[in-house]
């Protein structure tokens, strides 16, 4: 066996289910999502790590506030233990989060690609919020810090940033 042949055990929890595998050494999480579990909103884009489109929540450990991750160039067997949220993860009993009606109601998107992206960054920046609330004058940067590494080829920025303002002021104890 040749190290590119070398697979491990892996046991994630996606989406609150714990999934358990023998994967390839480097395989990337975007394909186990995608082509092993079916989970395809995490979108593969630039392939990299640049646009963002990929990005997932990741909690090391149980009750830790999840961190961005890039799925399309993180190997899966680097997240044994860990609890990742995709996308798909978003929804509650059928119905949308907060954020997902919200770029709706803001026609936030296009082609639509980047948006699980998006999504995901946003909803880990209302996590932040909640465990340390951002001074109102600051929350127009910390939406930026939150999504402004993320590429929308069809410059929806704008409308990405409203439905996220929207969300955070609707809700209180975000801002102080």
């Amino acid at each position: 066996m040749t190290d590119d042949d070398k697979r491990v055990a892996v046991t994630i929890r996606i989406n609150g289910r714990p999934v358990r595998r023998e994967v390839p050494a480097d395989l990337a999480l975007i394909d186990l999502l995608q082509e092993d579990l079916g989970l395809t909103g995490t979108k593969l884009c630039c392939g990299i790590g640049v646009c963002r489109a990929c990005t997932v929540a990741v909690a090391q450990q149980p009750g830790a506030l999840p961190q961005p991750l890039l799925a399309c160039s993180t190997p899966a067997a680097l997240l044994d233990g860990q609890d990742v949220t995709t996308v798909e993860g978003l929804a509650e009993a059928g119905q949308l989060s907060r954020l997902q009606q919200a770029f709706l109601d803001h026609f936030a998107f296009q082609c639509g690609y980047c948006t699980p992206g998006f999504l995901m960054a946003a909803t880990m920046l209302l996590q932040r919020l909640q465990a340390a609330p951002v001074a109102r004058e600051r929350l127009d940067a910390a939406i930026a810090d939150a999504c402004g590494a993320h590429v929308c080829r069809c410059t929806g920025y704008e409308r990405y940033y409203a439905a996220i303002r929207s969300v955070v002021l609707s809700q209180e104890g975000l801002v102080r």
